[in-house]
């Protein structure tokens, strides 16, 4: 069932705008193409900008490998079998 748009009342009219804050809480849109009077819904995103997705990036990176530059473990005799009496066929 698909539904059609009655009237032109129902189409949507987005506009994007980037900005940023000059003060704390306060934020100041200006050039929007509406009018005085007209009904606007405001949905605000945090953008993703350059710094952010660079701090994001490097605490993934540090969570990805996390042994990355520690103190390496020493192995004594790093080829000594383990576990040989677990093995049936041996015994």
């Amino acid at each position: 069932m698909s539904s059609k748009i009655k009237d032109k009342s129902e189409i949507m009219n987005t506009h994007k705008i980037e900005t940023v804050l000059t003060e704390d809480g306060t934020l100041t849109l200006q050039g929007l193409p509406f009018h005085a009077g007209d009904a606007v819904e405001v949905i605000i995103l945090q953008a993703k900008t350059p710094q952010h997705q660079d701090a994001v990036n490097s605490q993934s990176e540090k969570n990805r490998y996390p042994l990355r530059d520690t103190q390496p473990y020493r192995y004594d005799d790093p080829t000594e079998p383990v576990a040989l009496e677990d093995w049936e066929c041996l015994q």
